[in-house]
């Protein structure tokens, strides 16, 4: 049964960012027999934004959104419908009552996109899983004979730049180049897809690990809210679940590693960009991870936004524009510095999940994102799609 020291689970959940009262967060509450609201969540209270928008991606759309839903709210025209501890508290889903309201991941019909190998520490690791074939038991030794040969400051290298042409053409020349270098140094980003849209799953959630894989890790990152327009509006947090196994047997089942059933968590939600926090403070974030087993074993770690190789809206310029367009926006995965080598079942075995890990990811101003990981299979089936959102908003508009 999964359930993982419910007392400190419940206490994890209830964090907010540590100015919360200052911060203009959204989120989507589950409100049963209704569906998803868009709300705006304070410290005290869950409100209903419904008469400025009625999907996330419809609220991000809003010239200077902050404003206006910072003026709903003054106004009174914003209705309560729960309080957020309530809420927090029924997000866990290994306790979950059915009847009563939760949190959702804050996105809904923008596309789930995500950047990979922006941080040399990742880099590296994914030119190790590479090199390993995704056999975790090599990668010691891979680790060793990679370093050995590139070296692990590769942080001064701008990506595209003619120092990195260079580098290219002396790691070819040893036999060392990567298509994870080439993303990694080169002058284009690696952007991939990371889930379908209303698939990610929010704080408090299970999320799934494919039963066949034997290495795998959550992937703390900072994720931005854009909309259909390019605008940075907003960020929150986000755990881009990968199976370093079957990506490291081969690149081209990235899709497999990274979207499975319960695989994305976001949340636990969007922070809205206003005179208190901007793109600047996306920039010097710092997130934490820690990673409690059900066994006693407990691995933390932490990742600077700061040691970045691609600036956030350069990423974001990659993912959409006169190339890419999405019409209801995106959320934009910044990729990790973060690559666990932690031993847990063996000497130069490193990191892998176990069903019960509850996974924490933090950072002061955007709150805690805590969710418990089990089997893609054994995690709640994805049946709520764009046609149930749709048929519950005429639902609402026919009971108003």
């Amino acid at each position: 049964m999964l359930i993982f020291s419910p007392q400190v689970f419940t206490m994890l959940l209830t964090q907010l960012p540590q100015d919360a009262d200052q911060a203009l967060l959204i989120g989507r509450l589950w409100v049963p027999d209704l569906g998803p609201f868009v709300v705006a969540v304070t410290p005290e209270d869950v409100l209903d934004l419904s008469d400025l928008a009625t999907t996330s991606s419809a609220l991000l759309e809003i010239p200077d959104a902050a404003a206006q839903v910072r003026a709903c709210l003054s106004s009174g025209q914003a209705q309560r419908l729960t309080s957020t501890a309530q809420a927090l508290a029924n997000s866990d889903e290994t306790q979950r009552k059915a009847d009563q309201p939760w949190f959702m991941a804050p996105c809904d019909l923008q596309a789930v996109k995500a950047a990979g190998v922006t941080f040399v520490a990742s880099m590296l690791e994914r030119v190790i899983e590479e090199q390993a074939r995704g056999d975790a038991s090599r990668a010691e030794a891979v680790r060793a004979a990679v370093v050995a040969v590139i070296g692990d400051n590769l942080r001064s290298v701008v990506p595209g730049s003619p120092a990195s042409a260079k580098l290219k053409e002396v790691l070819l020349a040893q036999g060392m180049w990567s298509q994870y270098l080439e993303v990694g140094i080169g002058p284009d980003a690696e952007i991939f897809t990371k889930a379908q849209p209303m698939s990610a799953v929010g704080p408090g959630a299970l999320v799934g690990i494919h039963p066949g894989s034997q290495w795998n890790n959550p992937e703390p990152e900072i994720v931005l809210a854009v909309n259909s327009s390019g605008q940075v509006v907003g960020a929150t947090l986000g755990n881009d679940v990968n199976l370093r196994d079957f990506e490291g047997r081969s690149a081209l089942l990235l899709g497999k590693a990274k979207d499975n059933n319960a695989s994305c968590a976001i949340g636990p939600f969007i922070r809205l960009f206003d005179e208190h926090f901007g793109i600047d403070d996306v920039r010097q974030c710092e997130l934490s991870l820690q990673v409690q087993g059900p066994e006693g074993f407990v691995m933390q770690g932490s990742s600077a936004l700061s040691q970045i190789s691609r600036d956030p809206l350069d990423l974001a310029g990659q993912a959409m524009g006169k190339y890419h367009q999405y019409p209801d926006g995106m959320v934009l995965f910044l990729g990790t510095m973060f690559a666990p080598t932690q031993d847990r079942h063996g000497p130069g075995q490193g990191f892998t999940h176990v069903v019960g890990d509850v996974v924490d990811i933090s950072t002061p101003r955007l709150g805690n994102l805590v969710n418990q990981v089990t089997a893609s299979d054994l995690a709640p089936a994805w049946t709520y799609g764009v046609n149930a959102l749709m048929k519950d908003l005429i639902k609402r508009t026919q009971l108003a």
